[in-house]
């Protein structure tokens, strides 16, 4: 299953990747680590003008499950006055993955939808971006419930 979902991210990054063409906040990719409640790999990508595609893999051990999921957020980017390369953004979007018992063997289906909420600084003379966002999540599979600890830090290389 980890492999189809690797293909799956590697297609979808190709094929942003090949149409992209206009800067969202001063970079057209980025791909780094995303350090919180669920530590992963995070690749961004331009979607012209001001939205950006963010694409999140990771595992994480909660509430008796051991997760692996990818995440998409579709996100919009809005410039804050007088700072330069800092930008608040929010989106929406989704997750998909596998949820296994930690105390069992039963894997199920991991969905759910997610929001997120953040900040965004492209440094000037580096190819350094760092976001710190709030990821809230309404899962549907294994269980159904809010998560509000999807507070996270990325640090990213831009390309």
């Amino acid at each position: 299953m980890k492999k189809v979902f690797t293909i799956l991210c590697l297609t979808i990054i190709a094929a942003f990747a090949i149409q992209t063409s206009s800067k969202a906040q001063g970079y057209d990719n980025a791909i780094g680590g995303r350090f919180g409640e669920a530590n992963g790999v995070t690749f961004k990508t331009t979607l012209g003008e001001n939205k950006m595609l963010d694409l999140i893999a990771n595992f994480r051990s909660h509430d008796g499950y051991r997760y692996f999921r990818v995440t998409g957020l579709y996100e919009i980017y809005n410039p804050i006055t007088n700072a330069p390369g800092l930008n608040w953004y929010y989106g929406v979007g989704g997750s998909i993955g596998s949820a296994k018992y930690i105390y069992t063997d039963n894997t199920d289906l991991y969905l759910s939808v997610d929001g997120v909420l953040g900040l965004d600084y492209k440094f000037a003379d580096a190819p350094i971006n760092i976001s710190l966002d709030w990821k809230p999540a309404i899962q549907l599979s294994p269980d159904s419930n809010f998560d509000a600890s999807g507070l996270g830090l990325s640090v990213r290389f831009t390309f």
